[in-house]
Parts: C-alpha cells; sequence; structure tokens
C-alpha cells in the first residue's frame, strides 16, 4: 500500500467524487457505497450497493440467518462487483490492468474513511477480472494497494 500524492492524488480525488456519486444511488439501507473501474484516465466501470436487481429490500437478510451460515450474510450486491460486472459488460477489453475506486458514504451522504481491506468477495473477483489496484480513502490519506496484495490482506483480516 501507498500514500498518494500530488497529481496522483488530485486524480484520485476526481475518480473518489465519481464513487460517491455512484454511492448515492445505493438501495441498501445499512450503508451507501460506490466504484469506479478506471483505465487510462476514464470510467469503464461503476456501481453501487444495492439488492440484486435493484430491488428495495426492507430488511437486512443477514439478520434472519443462522450464525453458521456459510456464505455472504448480506442482502446487497457490493459496489465493487457491479462496477466490475459493468466494466466487464461494456469494456471487456480495457478491464486487464484498470484501477477500482471504492468509497463508502454514511447515511447521510457524507464520506466514510475505509477501514482495513477485509472483503474476499470483491478481492477475488477483482483478481479473476484482471483489475491491477484498489483505491481506498484512509484516514491517512488516499491509499494504493496492488490487488493481490489486497486480496492477501483481506483473507488475513481478523476484524
Amino acid at each position: 500500500m501507498r500514500i498518494l500524492n500530488g497529481r496522483e492524488e488530485e486524480e484520485a480525488r476526481h475518480f473518489m467524487e465519481e464513487a460517491a456519486k455512484m454511492a448515492r444511488f445505493s438501495g441498501c439501507l445499512k450503508s451507501h457505497c460506490g466504484s469506479v473501474v478506471v483505465k487510462n484516465g476514464q470510467i469503464i466501470g461503476q456501481g453501487c450497493n444495492s439488492p440484486p436487481l435493484d430491488q428495495r429490500i426492507e430488511f437486512c437478510i443477514q439478520e434472519r440467518l443462522s450464525e453458521r451460515f456459510k456464505s455472504d450474510r448480506h442482502c446487497c450486491l457490493h459496489a465493487e462487483q457491479r462496477a466490475i460486472m459493468d466494466a466487464l459488460r461494456n469494456w471487456p477489453e480495457q478491464i486487464s490492468g484498470s484501477r477500482l475506486y471504492f468509497i463508502r458514504l454514511n447515511l447521510d451522504g457524507k464520506r466514510k474513511y475505509a477501514g482495513k481491506p477485509y472483503c474476499t468477495i470483491c478481492s477475488k473477483m477483482a483478481l479473476d477480472a484482471g483489475i491491477s489496484e484498489f483505491v481506498l480513502w484512509h484516514e491517512e490519506g488516499i491509499c494504493i494497494y496492488d490487488t493481490d496484495e489486497y486480496n492477501q490482506l483481506s483473507f488475513a483480516y481478523k476484524g
């Protein structure tokens, strides 16, 4: 991981704002997340977290599942998943070597700092799609991770 500065940070702020615009479309009742996939300065994929088919779900599935449930306990597709699928659908030849930006907003629409990488669902999907880098906005600044590093950190995350 490295903290961006200068022109790189300025560019990252722009794409974080684009991801935040996507987060405002979130249909999730618990958090609003947005992602964009960028290649050569162009957005090739975008998404927000929402239930499948953008259906509004008035409850969170995780509250109704047993603790022994062995899969993802959330009702929404992740913003990263949606952005990756969008890029694969519309720009499949561009996704290899791209960069994924992720942001989370609170329910009032204000940016929340990202925690440490923890989502193996998204890290595995990004690796498989050929995305090279993940970008998160931490308290210390906008940080970039190699996708393999992001994946390893996600698997090591202990919460």
